[in-house]
């Protein structure tokens, strides 16, 4: 399943502390809901998840909006909570392998989303053929 998705909030910016409560903020709550319509146009459901307690592998290509300094990993956990407010998935613990590279600046910023099965057949980067080696992971 590939997907286009608005550029997330960075962690940093997700979570709010009011009193003795951590909570998402607005702006969080604004990016799960565009996620959430961005994904449910077209058939009304949204994209279909995997079996439950499927395995999954997901990739994200983030292109920033400018050129400022970021952490990649400060992106993931906004992008995983809205797939699975979406229903991409159930829970983000399907995940068995978790990729996130950096693209090119590009305007308003964005994120490409590749979800497969795991394991895999072949690289959910590239393409191309996926080798394991070393001991099996379960």
């Amino acid at each position: 399943m590939l997907f286009e998705l608005p550029y997330p909030p960075s962690i940093n910016h997700y979570w709010r502390r009011v009193g003795s409560r951590t909570l998402i903020s607005r702006e969080g709550r604004t990016f799960r809901r565009n996620v959430c319509a961005l994904l449910a146009t077209g058939s009304g459901n949204g994209p279909r998840k995997p079996p439950a307690g499927g395995r999954i592998a997901l990739a994200m290509d983030a292109f920033p909006p400018d050129r400022r300094r970021r952490d990649l990993d400060n992106l993931q956990k906004p992008v995983l909570d809205a797939l699975e407010h979406a229903r991409v998935y159930e829970d983000d613990s399907q995940i068995d392998l978790l990729v996130t590279r950096r693209g090119k600046v590009v305007p308003e910023g964005r994120i490409a989303v590749n979800v497969v099965e795991f394991p895999l057949r072949c690289c959910p980067l590239c393409g191309g053929s996926w080798v394991t080696s070393g001991p099996k992971l379960n």
